[in-house]
């Protein structure tokens, strides 16, 4: 998430505003500090330009 922010040479602070956030919940975040929910990481995909998709596969 971090490199595709950085990709698109957006600071965490356009970040939040985009996801709806706080810029210390994506600092958090993207130092790893916080397991976000599958809602959350929406947010944070679509303000990326990404999609994000969740799947579940046969082990092995």
């Amino acid at each position: 998430m971090r490199a595709r922010r950085e990709a698109l040479g957006m600071t965490q602070a356009e970040l939040a505003e985009r996801a709806g956030l706080k810029q210390p919940a994506v600092a958090r975040f993207e130092a790893g500090g916080t397991m976000p929910t599958i809602p959350m990481l929406e947010r944070y995909v679509e303000a990326l330009g990404l999609r994000l998709e969740v799947r579940l596969r046969e082990a092995g």
